[in-house]
């Protein structure tokens, strides 16, 4: 079961020779990853994984919301509740349920990331069963007891330039100045995520407010809460930060006079507002924060579109992030018109958006992208990291809005393990279909190169301001 070396490229010979011959190009090129959610401490601490299932399976709702689709409870996974109870624990008995139900991954990404992982970092080319799954674990287990399989080191081995970590406005990123004073050559940078402390709906978001206005000796006041997100958004860009994140349910913007802003906020901060409010409130922030931006400098990201905690029995044992996220239309057009109007003639601003409405792209996406100077697409997301969801995206998209317009790939992960393969997933898909379009004379293949490491490699580096 080892990988095919042309796989994800053309089935027609002539196409897939091009094909090979760009990835051929890029596929050695460093990684940057400016956009994922891996725990910054371990690049700090640079600990030993515990064990393959902690490693492959328990952090990972793509894998877990699989087999909880099939009928596995999340707790025979090892995922803990909400009180902090799990009810299985035992790593071993955790990959065998793994190994009993990998058949339900054919033909997923999951089975490409996993497969790559494991031949590639373990060198493993058996295909994980029931029959051979204690044996694949041991010999994982062993491999991670090592030095070489540490986070630092793993750094090195896939070819990492720089990695951001996604992190809350509250968070003192203690783990980012230990990694700072611990002279490791690394770069690992944090990304400001203030959902926490925008959302009037977030649970704790009065609480979480009050900390925030407390950690920068700001007023409950309009103005202080704006300057107390200022003074935030510096102390994150004093450790590398570059960039902002923000997961809302909607495209919504508002652009609101001074006053019935503030009066807005006192709402919302006393607990008053009702559902359009709370929207109204999220959608005015997305403006401030972009007008922050112009005048910071930190990229602007926002990832709208997911319908959160759809299942509520398993949102209340579990918690959030359990694979119950779902998809949902969204409106662009419109919704980002109040904050376009503000700043979207701004070339020093970049404001990147993601999609989980695939509908969106040559209807809304690519026009306002392939018109507007601030803003950039970002790469196929979440359900649709996969290799259908990437060549969608460019048939969708570059017709419209060209490849400059995107920001090349990042890969969004809280799996370590999957970085280099996701990074490795893209730009096999971006080599094929430049190659398709080399094929069919739309370019020369000097230029499909150009663009191949344009966007396997440079585009995000720019982007992201990195």
């Amino acid at each position: 079961m080892a990988l095919h070396p042309d796989r994800l490229l053309p089935a027609d010979p002539g196409v897939r020779a091009i094909a090979r011959r760009l990835y051929d190009g890029v596929a050695g090129l460093p990684i940057v990853s400016p956009h994922g959610h891996t725990d910054p401490a371990w690049y700090a601490e640079n600990p030993a994984f515990p064990d393959p299932a902690a490693l492959f399976i328990t952090p990972d709702h793509y894998a877990t919301r699989m087999l909880y689709s099939q009928g596995v409870p999340l707790e025979d996974l090892g995922v803990a509740r909400c009180d902090g109870t799990r009810a299985v624990i035992d790593g071993r008995a955790i990959w065998r349920r793994f190994a009993e139900h990998f058949h339900l991954f054919a033909g997923t990404p999951t089975r490409l990331w996993f497969e790559h992982s494991l031949e590639l970092v373990f060198g493993i080319t058996e295909r994980l069963s029931p029959a051979n799954a204690d044996a694949l674990y041991d010999r994982i287990a062993d491999a991670i007891a090592t030095p070489a399989l540490r986070p630092r080191a793993l750094y090195d081995t896939f070819g990492i330039e720089v990695i951001a970590t996604t992190d809350g406005a509250l968070d003192d990123l203690s783990h980012h100045d230990a990694v700072a004073r611990s002279g490791w050559h690394g770069r690992v940078v944090p990304t400001y995520r203030p959902d926490a402390v925008v959302d009037p709906e977030a649970q704790g978001f009065a609480a979480n407010v009050e900390k925030l206005l407390a950690m920068t000796g700001e007023p409950a006041t309009w103005a202080g809460y704006l300057a107390a997100h200022r003074a935030r958004r510096e102390y994150f860009k004093a450790r590398g930060a570059t960039a902002t994140d923000h997961g809302h349910p909607s495209a919504r913007t508002e652009n609101l006079p001074a006053d019935a802003a503030a009066a807005l906020f006192a709402r919302v901060l006393a607990g008053g507002a009702d559902a359009n409010e709370a929207e109204a409130f999220r959608g005015q922030m997305l403006t401030e924060m972009a007008r922050m931006s112009q005048d910071d400098g930190l990229v602007m990201q926002l990832h709208p579109g997911s319908f959160r905690n759809h299942n509520p029995a398993l949102f209340s044992a579990f918690g959030p992030d359990k694979g119950a996220d779902i998809p949902r239309a969204t409106d662009y057009v419109r919704a980002m018109k109040p904050l376009l109007d503000a700043v979207g003639n701004d070339p020093d601003l970049t404001l990147i958006l993601f999609t989980l409405d695939e509908t969106a792209y040559s209807r809304e996406l690519a026009p306002l992208a392939g018109h507007y100077p601030a803003l950039r697409l970002g790469p196929a997301w979440w359900f649709f990291d996969s290799p259908e969801g990437m060549r969608r995206f460019r048939e969708t998209t570059t017709e419209t809005c060209g490849f400059h317009n995107t920001v090349g790939f990042n890969d969004d992960t809280r799996a370590y393990l999957s970085i280099p393969a996701r990074h490795d997933m893209a730009r096999r898909v971006d080599c094929a279909y430049l190659a398709r379009l080399t094929a069919d004379h739309r370019l020369d293949e000097e230029e499909a190169h150009d663009l191949a490491r344009e966007l396997a490699y440079r585009l995000a580096r720019r982007a992201y301001r990195l």
